[in-house]
């Protein structure tokens, strides 16, 4: 099974946030350097930063849901 990027992001935060997010529509979503972006400054920016991941097969509904999602009003 082939993972594809849908989302990157360079905090943790951001990258949970986008995961649980896949994760509640029931995708398949993984989130990847995260460890190592937190275990050593920089190394995230470094790594093009921290992945959430999708199987292939899930990959083009994965990007359009995370288009049409809006975030929630300040």
């Amino acid at each position: 099974m082939q993972m594809v990027t849908v989302s990157t992001a360079f905090n943790p935060a951001d990258a949970q946030l986008v995961w649980s997010c896949l994760d509640a529509a029931g995708f398949h979503a993984v989130v990847k350097n995260e460890l190592s972006a937190l275990s050593m400054d920089g190394y995230g920016l470094a790594v093009g930063g921290i992945l959430v991941q999708v199987p292939d097969e899930e990959a083009a509904d994965a990007k359009e849901f995370l288009a049409s999602s809006t975030p929630p009003a300040e």
